[in-house]
C-alpha cells in the first residue's frame, strides 16, 4: 500500500527485487493521487497496481489486493515504508514451513534511518485489555533474538498463512488503523492457531502511517492517533467479551469517556481528551460493524482467553517495568539545574522579610480586620462571599440581576482561607504581603539568572518597590494582590509554551491579575499575541491561556459592553471605589509616574524632607530610581538581546499603561469622577525593569565577575533600599490609612438587624460639596469588599431603578408633602443613614445646610423612627417595614456557572502537578536563555529528548508528555 513519498516506495521495491526468496506475486494499492507515487509503482513491474481513494483504510486496501491474490498463497503485508532485508521473507516463510501450527509470524520491525533501534517485536495485552509493545524504542543487541510466540505482531511485514487467511477473513476494517496485527493475531490464538515472531528476519520501517499509527510528530498526528489507539481498545473490548459484560462495556463507554477526560487532563494529555469523546461516540453507535466484528470471532474461535493467559502481561508487571524504564537518567538532567532555594539564600530571604513585615505592621497582629482606604469588610460567611462573586442577583440598590466583577471571587478565595473570620485574611495578607513579595520575586528571577546574589537583589528591588508599598500604606487590596501574582505569571507565563501544567498555572494567575487590574489587559494581550507571533511551538498551550479568563469575563463583557455600550467601564478598578493620592494629570505627574510613584508621592521623600525643612525630596527619590533605570537599558546592549528587549518591551508597556490609566474617568463616587489607578501598570513596568537589570548584571559580570557590573547591581539594590525606608517608616509614624476595622460600614444597631435578615436594606444618604445628596441602598450588616460592582461606579444613565432611588431620596431630604412611605414600601428599606456632621471641620457650606435640612426632613416624615446618632452618622429606622422579595434569578445563571466552573476546573486540573509532569519538568532548564524558544530547546534535544532510546524515543520533548508510554501505544 502506498500514498506518497515516492522516495519510501523505490526503497522498498528495491528491497523486494533483492529477496533471496522472491514473492510469487505483488499487488500495490496506490491511495491517492500522488504522481510521483504512481510513476514508480507503474516502473516496478508490480503483477497489479489498484486505485483506491486516499482516505482508504489500511485494512481495506488489503481487502481489495486480497482478492487477486491466488489460493494456498501466503500474505505478507507491506506498505511503502517497510523495507524488509534480504532474507527477511525467506525467515519468514521457513519459520510456517518449520511450525504448520504457526498462522501470522512478523519479523523485527527496526527504524529507518537508524536500523539498530527495534520499532516492533511483538505486542502483548495488559490484562485490562491496553496494547503493549513488548521491545519498542530498545537498541537491538540480539536481546531477544530467541524469541518465539506472541500474542499478536504488528501489521507491518506480518506473513498470513493462506489457510488461516481465509479462515480469519482478513484485517478487522473496525479498528481505525490501530492494532491490526494484533487483533489478527488475537484471533488467530482464540481459533486454535500461534503467533511468533522471526527475530532475524528485519524490516525497516519509517512510521509514515499508511500501516500503524504515524509517529506524533504534530498536534494532528497525535489526535489521531490517540483517537486510532482508543477506538481499537473499546471495539477490542466489545468484540472478544461475551454478550453481558459486553452490554455492560457499551453501557459505560460515555462514563468512562468523562472519568477518562478528568484524568487526561490532570496527567497534562488534554490534546487526548476531544479524541477520547470522538472514539466514545464512534464505538457508541457503530454497531454494525461490531455485528461483523463478534459474528467473525464466532464463527472462528475454539479457544478461551484462559488458553492466552500465559502471552499477556499483568497490571503489576507492567508498572514494574515502567517504573524501571521512568528511572533511565538519560533525559532527567538535560540543561536542567536545580533552584538551590534553601542552600542559594531564598529561604532565608523570606523569613527575613517576615521579621521585616512583623516589624513594619505590628500593631496588625492585634486587628481582626483591616479598614481605610480601599478597604471594607468582607462578608461574614462563606456561602455569603461566594454569592457575591457568582453571576445572578447582586445584593446592591434594590436589587438587580447580571455578572459580579471577577474580583468577588478572588476576595471569596482568600476569604474562604479563614472561614471562621473571613475579614481577617486581610490581615493576614498584609502581615506576610512582604514576604509573599520576596518569594514571588526570587521564584521569578529563576527564569534570568541562575546566580544566587542575582536572585535575591531582584527579589529584594521587587518588594520594595514603591508602587506596592504605597498599596500597602494606602489600603489598595487589589493593587496589593496584583503585585503579588506578577512574578508568579512571569515565572508560568514564560514557559507555558512548554508544558501543559505551566499553561494551566499561568491562566489561573493570569485570571487573577486581570480579575485585580482589568487595565493590565491591554498590555499583557499585546505580550500574548507576540508570543504566539514570535513562537517556535506549544501554540495550542498558549492559545490556552487566555481561555478561562474569557469564560469568566464574558458575561460582564456582554452586559457592560454589548449591553451597556460602556466598553471603558470594563477597565475599571474593582472593588471600592476610593481617590486617595494619585499623581497629578499633568506632565510633572506623568513622569512621576513613568519612575515608579503612582500617587505622586515620591515613595515619601517629599514629605520626609517637608517635615525637616528641606527641600529637593522629589530629586532624590528621582534619583534613587536611576541606578535600576540605567541597568534596564544597558540590557539592551548584552548579547542577551532578545530577552532584554522581551523585558524592557514590559517595561515600556507597564509605564505606557500607567499613564493611560492616569487619563481614563470611567469611575465616579458621589459628584467625582475617580481615575483608574495607575499603580498596577506600574507594578507591570517594575517587573520588567527589575528582570532587564539583572539580564544586564548577568551577562556583563560574565564568568569572571566584572566588579564593575556587580558593583552596579549593589548600587541599584542599595538605592532601592534607601528608596523604600519612608515608607516602611510610615506606618511607625501614623501615615498610613489603615485602621482596626470597622467590622461593618453600617452602625452596629443596623449590623445585629443585617446579620439576622441579610434581606436587611439601609439608605445611606451623603451630602455632598455642592448640597446634593448622593445615594446607596446597602443589603445586609454592611458593605463588603466583595459585593462592590463596577457596574455602579461606572454606570452612563440613570436606570429606572436609580430614577426611583432619586426619587425617594428628593422626597426624604426636603419636604415636599408626598406620600412618602409608599415610596419607602417600594423600596422595601428598613432603614435610613444620614452620613455627615454638620459640625465637622472642613465640611463645605452648602454640605453642611444639607445635613442640617435633611436631618429635620427626616424628623418630620411620618413612618420614619429616629434612633439618634451613631459614629457612622445619623439613624432612622422604618417602623413597618415591607417584605421584599429578591428578584429571580436569571434563566440563564445555572449555564454561565456551570461553564465557568467547567473552565476553571480545567484549568486547576491542568495546573496540579503530577509525577510524570515533574520527571518531564526535568528535561528543561529553569534559565530562560533568550526570548525565541531554540536554544533552551536545544538543549534537551542534545540530551536525548528527541529520537533515541527509552519508552520515550518516540514521543516528542513535550514536557507534558507521558514519557513511559510513548512506544506502548499511549494506552497505559
Amino acid at each position: 500500500m502506498a500514498r506518497d513519498h515516492a522516495q519510501h516506495l523505490r526503497r522498498t521495491l528495491a528491497a523486494l527485487k533483492a529477496q533471496t526468496t522472491p514473492p510469487a506475486m505483488l499487488t500495490i494499492v496506490l491511495l491517492g493521487r500522488d504522481e510521483q507515487v504512481r510513476a514508480v509503482a507503474s516502473a516496478s513491474g508490480a503483477d497489479a497496481v489498484i486505485a483506491a481513494p486516499d482516505g482508504t483504510s489500511y485494512a481495506k486496501a488489503v481487502g481489495l489486493a486480497a482478492r487477486r491474490t491466488p489460493e494456498r498463497s501466503h500474505v505478507w503485508l507491506l506498505a511503502q515504508d517497510t523495507a524488509p532485508e534480504p532474507q527477511a521473507l525467506e525467515r519468514l516463510a521457513g519459520g510456517l514451513e518449520l511450525a504448520p501450527s504457526v498462522w501470522v509470524t512478523g519479523p523485527k520491525l527496526v527504524g529507518w534511518h537508524a536500523p539498530e533501534q527495534i520499532a516492533s517485536l511483538g505486542v502483548t495485552l495488559t490484562t485490562r485489555g491496553r496494547a503493549i509493545e513488548l521491545a519498542a524504542g530498545e537498541r537491538d543487541q540480539g536481546q531477544h533474538d530467541g524469541e518465539s510466540d506472541v500474542l499478536g505482531v504488528d501489521v507491518r511485514g506480518a506473513l498470513v498463512r493462506a489457510e488461516a487467511w481465509a479462515i480469519l477473513e482478513g484485517l478487522d476494517h473496525a479498528l481505525a488503523g490501530a492494532d491490526e496485527g494484533l487483533d489478527l493475531g488475537i484471533r488467530a490464538r482464540l481459533a486454535g492457531g500461534r503467533v511468533s515472531v522471526q527475530p532475524l528476519a528485519r524490516v525497516a520501517v519509517a512510521d509514515d502511517g499508511v500501516a500503524g499509527m504515524p509517529l506524533p510528530g504534530t498536534p494532528g498526528t497525535r489526535s489521531r492517533r490517540a483517537y486510532a489507539m482508543r477506538t481499537a481498545l473499546l471495539h477490542r473490548r466489545l468484540t472478544f467479551a461475551r454478550l453481558v459484560p459486553m452490554l455492560l462495556w457499551w453501557l459505560a463507554i460515555l462514563p468512562v469517556a468523562l472519568v477518562r477526560s478528568v484524568a487526561l487532563t490532570v496527567q497534562k494529555m488534554p490534546g487526548r481528551v476531544f479524541p477520547e469523546w470522538g472514539a466514545a461516540l464512534t464505538v457508541l453507535v457503530r454497531w454494525g460493524a461490531l455485528h461483523r466484528s463478534r459474528r467473525r470471532v464466532a464463527r472462528t474461535r475454539t479457544q478461551s482467553w484462559a488458553d492466552l493467559a500465559p502471552l499477556r502481561m499483568s497490571e503489576g508487571e507492567l508498572r514494574r517495568e515502567l517504573a524501571l524504564r521512568s528511572d533511565e537518567p538519560a533525559e532527567t538532567e538535560a540543561g536542567h539545574t536545580e533552584l538551590h532555594f534553601f542552600t542559594g539564600g531564598g529561604a532565608w530571604l523570606v523569613l527575613a522579610g517576615l521579621v521585616l513585615s512583623v516589624l513594619v505592621f505590628t500593631p496588625l497582629l492585634a486587628w481582626s480586620s483591616l479598614g481605610g482606604g480601599g478597604l471594607l469588610p468582607l462578608n461574614t460567611t462563606v456561602a455569603g462571599l461566594w454569592s457575591e462573586a457568582a453571576y445572578g442577583v447582586r445584593a446592591a440598590g434594590l436589587g438587580t440581576t447580571g455578572a459580579a466583577d471577577p474580583f468577588a471571587a478572588v476576595v471569596a478565595l482568600l476569604g474562604s482561607l479563614t472561614w471562621w473570620a473571613p475579614s481577617q485574611a486581610m490581615v493576614v495578607l498584609w502581615i506576610i504581603a512582604l514576604p509573599l513579595a520576596l518569594l514571588g520575586g526570587w521564584f521569578a528571577a529563576t527564569r534570568v539568572t541562575d546566580r544566587a546574589g542575582l536572585r535575591i537583589a531582584a527579589a529584594i528591588i521587587w518588594t520594595l518597590a514603591p508602587t506596592f508599598l504605597t498599596a500597602l500604606a494606602d489600603g489598595r487590596p487589589a493593587a496589593v494582590l496584583v503585585h503579588l501574582l506578577l512574578p508568579w505569571l512571569f515565572a508560568a507565563g514564560s514557559v507555558a509554551y512548554r508544558s501543559w501544567g505551566a499553561a494551566g498555572a499561568a491562566s489561573l494567575l493570569l485570571l487573577a491579575v486581570l480579575a485585580c487590574a482589568p487595565i493590565l489587559a491591554l498590555p499583557l494581550a499585546v505580550l500574548w499575541v507576540v508570543a504566539i507571533v514570535l513562537g517556535r511551538g506549544g501554540i495550542a498551550r498558549l492559545l490556552w491561556l487566555p481561555v478561562p479568563t474569557i469564560v469568566v469575563f464574558a458575561p460582564l463583557v456582554w452586559q457592560r459592553g454589548f449591553v451597556e455600550a460602556n466598553w471603558l467601564g470594563l477597565l475599571a478598578d474593582p472593588g471600592a471605589v476610593w481617590a486617595g493620592p494619585r499623581a497629578a494629570v499633568d506632565a510633572a505627574g506623568r513622569a512621576s509616574v513613568a519612575a515608579g510613584f503612582p500617587a505622586g508621592d515620591g515613595a515619601g521623600w517629599p514629605a520626609l524632607f517637608g517635615q525637616l525643612g528641606w527641600s529637593g525630596g522629589a530629586v532624590v527619590a528621582f534619583a534613587l530610581v536611576a541606578p535600576l533605570a540605567v541597568l534596564a537599558l544597558a540590557s539592551l546592549l548584552t548579547p542577551r538581546l532578545g530577552a532584554a528587549a522581551v523585558l524592557v518591551g514590559v517595561a515600556l508597556l507597564g509605564v505606557g499603561t500607567a499613564i493611560v490609566a492616569t487619563l481614563l474617568f470611567v469611575q465616579t463616587v458621589g459628584e467625582a469622577s475617580i481615575a483608574l489607578w495607575s499603580g498596577t501598570g506600574v507594578s507591570l513596568a517594575w517587573l520588567g525593569a527589575t528582570g532587564a537589570a539583572i539580564v544586564a548584571v548577568q551577562v556583563l559580570g560574565g564568568a569572571s565577575a566584572r566588579p564593575r557590573a556587580w558593583a552596579a547591581a549593589l548600587v541599584a539594590t542599595l538605592a532601592v533600599i534607601v528608596l523604600a525606608v519612608p515608607a516602611l517608616a510610615s506606618m511607625a509614624r501614623g501615615e498610613t490609612r489603615l485602621t482596626n476595622g470597622p467590622s461593618s460600614t453600617l452602625p452596629a444597631y443596623v449590623a445585629v438587624a443585617g446579620i439576622d435578615d441579610p434581606s436587611t436594606r439601609t439608605l445611606v444618604l451623603t451630602p455632598q460639596p455642592d448640597g446634593g445628596v448622593a445615594a446607596r441602598i446597602v443589603w445586609g450588616a454592611s458593605e463588603t469588599l466583595g459585593g462592590q460592582s463596577t457596574a455602579d461606579s461606572t454606570a452612563r444613565t440613570a436606570t429606572a431603578r436609580d430614577a426611583q432611588i432619586a426619587e425617594l431620596t428628593a422626597n426624604l431630604v426636603a419636604p415636599s408633602g408626598a406620600d412618602v412611605s409608599e415610596l419607602l414600601d417600594a423600596a422595601g428599606l428598613s432603614f435610613v443613614l444620614l452620613v455627615g456632621d454638620a459640625e465637622a471641620a472642613g465640611v463645605s457650606d452648602p454640605a453642611r445646610m444639607r445635613i442640617l435640612s435633611a436631618a429635620a426632613s427626616l424628623d418630620q416624615i411620618a413612618g420614619l423612627v429616629a434612633v439618634g446618632n451613631t459614629a457612622r452618622g445619623e439613624l432612622w429606622r422604618v417602623e413597618a417595614p415591607a417584605t421584599t422579595t429578591a428578584p429571580a434569578a436569571p434563566s440563564a445563571q445555572g449555564a454561565i456557572i456551570t461553564l465557568q466552573l467547567v473552565a476553571l476546573a480545567i484549568a486547576v486540573l491542568l495546573a496540579l502537578p503530577t509525577a510524570a509532569s515533574r520527571r518531564a519538568s526535568r528535561r528543561w532548564p529553569h534559565l530562560l536563555v533568550g526570548v525565541g524558544r531554540g536554544r533552551d530547546r536545544d538543549v534537551v534535544r542534545s540530551a536525548g529528548a528527541g529520537d533515541g532510546a527509552g519508552v520515550g524515543a518516540r514521543a516528542t520533548a513535550d514536557a507534558d508528555a507521558d514519557a513511559g508510554l510513548g512506544s506502548k501505544g499511549g494506552e497505559a
